[in-house]
C-alpha cells in the first residue's frame, strides 16, 4: 500500500531524530558537566508537555484528520533539534528537549491513527506490525548515527545533523499532495470522557500493560548512555549498543505475523515482560561490550514484540470514531512514566549508584508480566 509505505518513511526519518537526540542529550548534558539528576529532568522534559496535551492531540487528530498536525509536528521538531545546534549550552538543551518530545507525540498520534485507517480490520494487526518495523529501523540508524557523528563532528553538530531528518520528512509530506488516510467517521456528539474509555475492560488492561513496557523501553533510551559513560565507553560503542537493541526489535518484529498465528496476544506479552526483565536483573552486573550488546539484543527481543500486539488491542476495542484519542491516552500513560521515573532513576543513581535502578526495573517488568499472566 503506497500510502502506508510513506507514512512509515517518514516515522522513520521523524524517530530517528527523536531516538538521536535522546542519547545526543544524555552525553552532551554529561559532556557539560550536568548531575545524573539534571539528565534525568532533561530526560523527563521529553515527556512532561506531551503527558498533558496527549489526549487533546488525539481529540485534534479524530475531528482535523492527521495531516495539519502532522506537518505542524515536522516542523516544531525540526526547530527543537536544531536549537542545540544554534545554541550549544545546557539552558538552550531544557527547551529542545520539551519542543522535540511534544512534537514526536503530535507525529506519533497522528500516524497511529493514519495506519488504522488502512485496509480492512483484519489487516490491521500486519500493518501494525509494518509500524512496528519502522520503529525498528529508526531505533537503530538514530543512536548509531548520533554515535558516531558525536565522536567525528562534535556534539552540537550532531544536533545540527539530526535536524535533517524531521526536515526532510516536512518537505516530503508538503509535496504530496494526495488525500491522507483516515476514518470517514466521526465520534457522536456531546461530552466524550476518558473515564468511559478506562470502564472498556480490554482497553484498561491494554493501557496498565502498555504502561509497564513504556517505562522499560524509555528507561533503557536513558540508563543506557549514563550507565555506558559511567563505565568510560565511547559515544559510538554506546551507540553500537542501542542500535543492537533496534536491530533486535526488528528482528522479532520480522517473526510477528507467524507469531500472531500460533499465540495469542496476552501470551506474547507476558513472555515479553518476562524477558525484559531478566535482561535488566542482568546488566548492571557486566562492563564487556560483547556483554553489553547481548544484553541490549535480549532486551530488544522482550520489548519489540509486544507493542503491534497492544496498538491492535487499543485499535480493535477503541469506540467508534475515538482511536484517535485512545491513542492519546495511551500516549498519555506512557509520557507520565517517562516524565516521573526519569527523575526517579537519576536521583536514585545520584545517590546509590545504578545497580538499584536497574534492579527495580526489572522487577516492575516481573510485575508486569505476573498482571499480563492474568489476563492468558
Amino acid at each position: 500500500m503506497p500510502a502506508l509505505a510513506f507514512f512509515i518513511s517518514l516515522i522513520v526519518l521523524t524517530h530517528a531524530s527523536f531516538v538521536g537526540s535522546r542519547m545526543a542529550t544524555t552525553l552532551f548534558a554529561i559532556e557539560l558537566g550536568a548531575s545524573p539528576f539534571t539528565v534525568g529532568a532533561l530526560m523527563a522534559l521529553f515527556a512532561a508537555l506531551p503527558m498533558l496535551l496527549s489526549v487533546s492531540a488525539g481529540r485534534m487528530v479524530d475531528r482535523t484528520g492527521p495531516r495539519r498536525p502532522i506537518l505542524l509536528a515536522l516542523a516544531v521538531q525540526t526547530a527543537g533539534v536544531a536549537l542545540p545546534f544554534a545554541w550549544p549550552a545546557l539552558p538552550a538543551l531544557y527547551i529542545a528537549t520539551t519542543l522535540i518530545g511534544t512534537a514526536f507525540m503530535y507525529m506519533h498520534v497522528a500516524v497511529n491513527a493514519v495506519v488504522g485507517a488502512v485496509g480492512r480490520p483484519e489487516e490491521r494487526a500486519t500493518n501494525f506490525s509494518w509500524l512496528a518495523l519502522g520503529f525498528s529501523t529508526s531505533g537503530s540508524l538514530g543512536p548509531l548515527l548520533t554515535g558516531f557523528a558525536i565522536d567525528g563532528i562534535g556534539h552540537a553538530r550532531a544536533f545540527g545533523l539530526l535536524a535533517l531528518l524531521p526536515a526532510l520528512a516536512c518537505t516530503l509530506l508538503w509535496m504530496r499532495r494526495a488525500p491522507v488516510p483516515q476514518r470517514a467517521s466521526r465520534a457522536a456528539t456531546g461530552e466524550r470522557k476518558v473515564l468511559d474509555l478506562l470502564r472498556i475492560p480490554g482497553l484498561r488492561h491494554a493501557f496498565i500493560v502498555s504502561g509497564v513496557l513504556a517505562m522499560g523501553w524509555d528507561l533503557y533510551t536513558f540508563l543506557i548512555p549514563l550507565y555506558g559513560s559511567r563505565i568510560g565507553l565511547s559515544a559510538s560503542t554506546i551507540g553500537l549498543i542501542m542500535s543492537t537493541f533496534a536491530v533486535a526489535t526488528f528482528a522479532v518484529r520480522l517473526a510477528m505475523p507467524k507469531l500472531a498465528r500460533r499465540l495469542r496476544e496476552w501470551q506474547v506479552i507476558t513472555a515479553s515482560l518476562a524477558i525484559t526483565g531478566a535482561g535488566y536483573l542482568a546488566f548492571p552486573f557486566f562492563t564487556g561490550v560483547a556483554m553489553l550488546v547481548a544484553l541490549s539484543f535480549v532486551l530488544g527481543i522482550g520489548l519489540g514484540c509486544a507493542q503491534p500486539m497492544i496498538m491492535a488491542i487499543l485499535y480493535n476495542t477503541s469506540p467508534e470514531g475515538r482511536q484517535g484519542e485512545v491513542v492519546g491516552v495511551r500516549t498519555f500513560m506512557l509520557n507520565a512514566s517517562s516524565t516521573v521515573i526519569p527523575l526517579a532513576s537519576g536521583a536514585l543513581s545520584a545517590a546509590l549508584g545504578m545497580t538499584p535502578v536497574f534492579l527495580l526495573l526489572a522487577a516492575g517488568m516481573f510485575a508486569g508480566g505476573w498482571f499480563a499472566r492474568q489476563k492468558i
